[in-house]
């Protein structure tokens, strides 16, 4: 069962049909409606007439997320500010907030698109809904919440934070989905265990999560300490926020909302697009928005997309699983490093948490990395010959799995803070 059969299982032809169709009305809507594209196009030399196939989106330019601050607040808004009925943002940790302004249509359509998601996941109405994500601003709580209102879900909009009374709310309501960021569930998930409450043994089956790169080995360790099915969420608040793209009952890449998001994965070097399979930075050009249609954005998320049958029904294009991005990418000694591949290799030694840091510190013209990783109490209690034992199997796993010497610290358990949002793995210290 899918939430919308017309759009979710269109075939190949339908779809690109639907897709020319949009992308001939934005490209005109924001010639006409923003200044800045209007300049953008002109200097390209692409109207919407010129545009025959959807392969023509190639001939379009790139937005980058410099372009939404340059423009910041509503230089990009192709609507008078009266049609605008919301305005969430992002956090705006490197630079000024990017601005999402949202017209009653563009709402209703982000509503569905989360519904799509949840539907795949299992949710249906009757559910009782523990919505962790942070509401304000960030997309995360508010939209989540409107696409499990849509479902027919009892929500508790309780926002994250405040563990202890997430983990009785989840006891008291008997609730059965829960949507936060993945390290805030590992936060629940370890809180729950100092309070003696075996989350295994509640009502809860469905956890939705995303917000941040997450790697399979920390789906897998969610899902055996809570007992639940972990699914991935993905969205930006440059396109509407999650319910971009979703799992479905595979959980073998994310089905992307195709009749929304034009996707392409690019080489982030040359700008050219790689065919299908081919891993590269993800590029997504908004058609059906109103207030503020984007045309190739950037994502700088690393990826790959597939056509390939899937089981559940549903044709539409599956991105992997983000991988990294491209601005997250670390270079040590000359060797690019994302941060999911250290958290990969850790998760596979059994006597540390899944609670780490990356320190970057610079030695000449070099980078050096040093993962500081958590240790089990029990191993901590051994000793520093034990702790330094695994110290080297860890370097030692690092070495060769990715080629580079890493330093290794292994830390007191919960020395390192917590997230009750997006975790901070990466501490810089290069740059300074």
């Amino acid at each position: 069962m899918v939430w919308n059969k017309e759009f979710e299982c269109m075939s190949l032809e339908q779809i690109q049909k639907f897709q020319l169709e949009k992308l001939k009305e934005t490209v005109g809507w924001v010639a006409a409606k923003v200044p800045f594209y209007k300049k953008k196009l002109e200097e390209a030399k692409i109207s919407a007439d010129s545009i025959k196939s959807v392969e023509d989106i190639s001939k379009l330019p790139f937005t980058v997320k410099n372009d939404l601050r340059d423009n910041y607040p509503f230089g990009l808004c192709a609507v008078p500010l009266k049609e605008v009925v919301r305005v969430q943002a992002s956090s705006g940790t490197t630079g000024k907030s990017i601005t999402g302004p949202y017209t009653t249509d563009d709402i209703e359509q982000w509503r569905e698109c989360v519904a799509r998601n949840l539907w795949a996941y299992g949710v249906r109405p009757g559910d009782v809904f523990q919505n962790a994500y942070g509401y304000g601003l960030f997309t995360g709580g508010l939209g989540v919440h409107q696409g499990a209102s849509m479902v027919g879900c009892t929500v508790i909009p309780i926002s994250s934070g405040v563990t202890k009374r997430q983990i009785s709310i989840m006891q008291d309501l008997e609730v059965t989905v829960l949507s936060s960021t993945p390290s805030y569930a590992l936060t629940i998930a370890e809180r729950a265990e100092e309070m003696n409450v075996d989350i295994r043994k509640l009502p809860i089956k469905i956890g939705i999560f995303g917000a941040e790169p997450w790697t399979m080995e920390m789906r897998k360790e969610i899902e055996e300490r809570m007992g639940i099915e972990a699914m991935d969420i993905y969205g930006l608040t440059e396109l509407c926020g999650p319910g971009v793209a979703y799992n479905c009952s595979e959980k073998n890449g994310l089905h992307i909302n195709e009749d929304h998001f034009i996707a392409e994965v690019i080489d982030p070097n040359t700008l050219e697009p790689l065919p299908l399979g081919e891993k590269g930075e993800l590029v997504f050009t908004a058609i059906q928005r109103k207030a503020m249609p984007l045309l190739r954005y950037r994502t700088k998320d690393i990826t790959s997309l597939s056509r390939e049958k899937c089981s559940c029904g549903r044709t539409l294009v599956k991105m992997e699983r983000i991988s990294g991005r491209s601005d997250d990418m670390l270079i040590i000694k000359g060797v690019n490093v994302f941060p999911s591949q250290i958290e990969s290799l850790l998760l596979d030694i059994p006597e540390v948490e899944p609670q780490y840091r990356l320190i970057v510190k610079k030695s000449g013209y070099l980078n050096y990395l040093t993962v500081q990783v958590e240790t089990k109490k029990e191993i901590f209690k051994k000793g520093k010959p034990t702790l330094h034992q695994i110290e080297n199997k860890i370097m030692y796993h690092i070495e060769q799995s990715i080629g580079i010497k890493v330093k290794t610290e292994l830390m007191e358990p919960k020395s390192i803070e917590r997230s009750e949002g997006k975790a901070q793995r990466i501490i810089d210290e290069s740059v300074k």
